[in-house]
């Protein structure tokens, strides 16, 4: 999908252009999941090498930033947080996301999906957004992501009391599932994390943009709030580690309170068992002869049963 912007010098509001030709200085194109005629034509136009733009199209594309020296262009990989709805649960990953700065004239932005980044500036809702002002047109948008990754850490912050909540009532293998994927999904934020802090430091030296001071505020809040971020995803690692760590040994525990049971149980009715095999045996046998005989044996067993069952409960052998 390819759609152009450009904000309109007199009010301050984005319009959409309906055709690449009229993008002109200062255009924002933005192509999300973008067909090979697409590509080509936005290459064409902006004059710019098509690798730029395949690279933040793969999926596995670690952030970083890339320079081309005959031109200035700078492409700026980013990774951002994605929620990906199942019929059960909301999964969290990571999505790398390019924005180029082709020339000092046109921005372009590229992903493989939509995104909520993305669309938060198509929508308007970006306070002080031009199109034209390419470095704020960064730093907002490193500070869209940071903030999204907080929102989604406190959404996975839930999930992981519900699940813990869930698991104190019934040990299922789907809360343990759950949480095993959302420990999976705070080690791909922290990543993600680590690689957009490095970006965002090496922007804030001055050397790979232009800085200006009315945008510097951006930048730095999107550093304070990308390593509040970093923080946050290494506490509620570290929670998830210790309560997988205590489901492990209360599953354990578990298992070994009925394996105790279910021995104490077998030595309760092997007793009976015992006793009724010997004087089923073909040799003489006290009581054999006797009329009462049967009843003696009986009462004999059961006595026998209730004593030991007293001692395995006394030796809390009888509790799961």
């Amino acid at each position: 999908m390819l759609k152009i912007y450009n904000t309109d010098v007199s009010n301050g509001k984005l319009k959409e252009l309906k055709k690449l030709e009229e993008a002109e200085k200062g255009a924002w194109i933005n192509l999300t999941s973008p067909t090979e005629s697409e590509i080509k034509k936005v290459c064409e136009k902006l004059k710019i090498q098509e690798d730029f733009i395949r690279y933040a199209l793969d999926s596995e594309e670690k952030a970083r930033i890339d320079q081309e020296e005959d031109d200035g262009t700078i492409l700026f990989i980013i990774d951002i947080p994605v929620e990906e709805k199942t019929d059960e649960n909301v999964l969290y990953t990571t999505m790398p996301v390019g924005v180029i700065i082709v020339r000092d004239e046109y921005m372009l932005t590229v992903s493989l999906n939509k995104n909520r980044i993305i669309e938060t500036f198509e929508n308007g809702k970006i306070k002080t957004f031009a199109t034209y002002k390419k470095s704020r047109f960064i730093f907002q948008i490193l500070y869209q992501i940071s903030l999204n990754y907080l929102e989604c850490l406190r959404k996975i912050s839930k999930e992981t009391e519900i699940a813990e909540n869930d698991l104190q009532r019934t040990m299922k293998n789907r809360e343990l599932f759950k949480m095993l994927g959302l420990e999976k999904t705070l080690v791909y934020f922290t990543t993600s994390l680590k690689s957009n802090e490095i970006i965002m430091e090496r922007t804030a030296k001055g050397k790979i943009i232009k800085l200006y001071e009315e945008d510097e505020d951006i930048l730095d809040d999107a550093i304070i709030e990308n390593r509040q971020a970093i923080e946050m995803s290494r506490i509620y690692s570290d929670i998830l580690n210790t309560t997988m760590d205590a489901c492990a040994s209360i599953i354990s525990n578990n298992l070994n309170g009925v394996m105790k049971f279910l021995t104490s149980i077998t030595i309760v009715l092997a007793i009976p068992t015992m006793i009724s095999s010997f004087w089923g045996m073909n040799v003489n046998l006290p009581f054999q002869n006797s009329a009462f005989g049967f009843a003696i044996m009986l009462g004999i067993s059961i006595v026998i049963t209730l004593l030991v069952t007293y001692w395995l409960y006394k030796k809390d052998m009888l509790n799961k």
